[in-house]
């Protein structure tokens, strides 16, 4: 039984650190791209003209289908909300 552990579970299931990172970046950015939705009580199609998107594409975001987004569609739908996103960069430890 292999006994490795990993921070997270993109470092576990990604082939290398670059696609582990981009996953944890996408799928942070879709948490908070559907936790606006609910919280702002916005209906799929209200959050489609928002976002600039199709309904079936928030309904993907709201589904997690984290392999339908890229980094560049992600921030430019939480642009079109109105949300500001900030990017931190360190070394790992």
């Amino acid at each position: 039984m292999n006994s490795e552990q990993f921070s997270s579970v993109w470092d576990a299931i990604e082939d290398t650190p670059e696609e582990a990172e981009n996953m944890k970046l996408r799928a942070r950015l879709m948490m908070n791209l559907t936790d606006y939705i609910t919280r702002t009580g916005l209906s799929q199609a209200q959050a489609a003209k928002l976002f600039g998107v199709t309904q079936p594409r928030i309904s993907d975001l709201m589904r997690g289908k984290i392999n339908l987004f890229g980094l560049d569609a992600l921030v430019n739908m939480a642009a079109s909300a109105g949300l500001h996103i900030e990017m931190w960069v360190r070394e790992a430890a």
